[in-house]
């Protein structure tokens, strides 16, 4: 056996072939060199080549990779168990199919990691700048610029002696939705410390969509309350404590000032502040303000889904 590596990558892979391919020639080009750095790539029972791209990968100079397959497919949080339960390094690395490392990603979370045995290192994740002109308000992508209460799994290193203190991710959570902020916030109370490191970039792709799809996302908000149920500490990041985003506040209340505009037309006043936040949105992700109505659907497709959480896993969240 070859001496174990300094950290360890690891990444849930289903039906993203062709991302999966450039992943790993990022990974690749890193400047740690790769006698340091395993990376576990865990094929989610995928249907298209991935299995094919992984046969061919293993092996290959330059990249100390091991493949491991669940099929049928368990979802993210038992892909990624599986994968660090058999990584040899003391740091496990996550990211996701869907993204690119910059080449220093590793250098820059190892030398983060090593101020503490407790540490738990949040990278900062981008848009791929050479997809930048696919943005539009329909397009998936992710874009995390600071440090974010949710421990998103696109770029994140743990100590492996604390995801074993805390059993990982709790695989029960139906779909990829805040499995990552639950192992993040359990992992902090079981002594982990969160650290924001910029350097550490990650660049994630960016999905062309139809406003359908963009919809599709809002329907998540569901099975994303199960995190603040289980994780009280969570509801801090709430806007007002009760509001799983925080337009939707502004949406109530622009839904009020219409009904009571019926008798006093001044109620109007109070839609002003939903009407500025819709027009920041528009701009912020590429978009005019004929995009107004895609997102107010959003807002109150995921209001309704929200609720839907709330009711099914008994919190009071909007």
């Amino acid at each position: 056996m070859p001496a174990p590596p300094d950290i360890s990558v690891v990444v849930a892979a289903h039906n993203r072939a062709e991302r999966l391919e450039a992943l790993l020639d990022g990974l690749r080009a890193q400047t740690l060199a790769a006698d340091r750095f395993e990376v576990i790539v865990v094929d989610d029972g995928s249907t298209d080549a991935t299995p094919e791209v992984l046969e061919r990968a293993v092996g290959q100079p330059g990249l100390r990779l091991a493949a491991r397959r669940q099929d049928p497919a368990r979802g993210p949080a038992a892909a990624r168990n599986a994968g660090w339960r058999n990584a040899r390094a003391p740091i496990v690395a996550f990211t996701d199919d869907d993204c690119v490392p910059t080449a220093t990603w590793l250098e820059r979370l190892l030398e983060r990691a090593a101020t503490s045995q407790e540490v738990i290192v949040k990278g900062r994740t981008v848009p791929n700048p050479a997809e930048a002109a696919l943005l539009d308000p329909y397009a998936k992508t992710v874009n995390i610029a600071h440090s974010s209460p949710h421990y998103e799994t696109c770029n994140i290193a743990y100590p492996r002696a604390l995801l074993e203190r805390v059993g990982g991710f709790d695989e029960s959570y139906p779909s990829p939705a805040g499995e990552d902020s639950d192992l993040g916030c359990r992992a902090r109370e079981a002594g982990g410390r969160p650290v924001f490191e910029p350097n550490a970039v990650v660049h994630h792709a960016v999905f062309v969509r139809g406003p359908l799809d963009g919809l599709k996302d809002a329907l998540l908000a569901t099975a994303g309350v199960q995190a603040y149920k289980r994780n009280p500490g969570l509801r801090e990041h709430l806007a007002g404590g009760v509001f799983y985003n925080r337009s939707h506040p502004m949406l109530v209340q622009a839904a009020l000032g219409l009904w009571l505009a019926r008798r006093n037309r001044s109620a109007l006043g109070l839609c002003a502040p939903y009407a500025l936040n819709l027009l920041r949105r528009c701009r912020a992700n590429h978009g005019s303000p004929r995009h107004v109505p895609f997102f107010v659907m959003y807002d109150a497709v995921q209001t309704a889904a929200t609720l839907r959480g709330a009711i099914r896993h008994r919190i009071f969240i909007v």
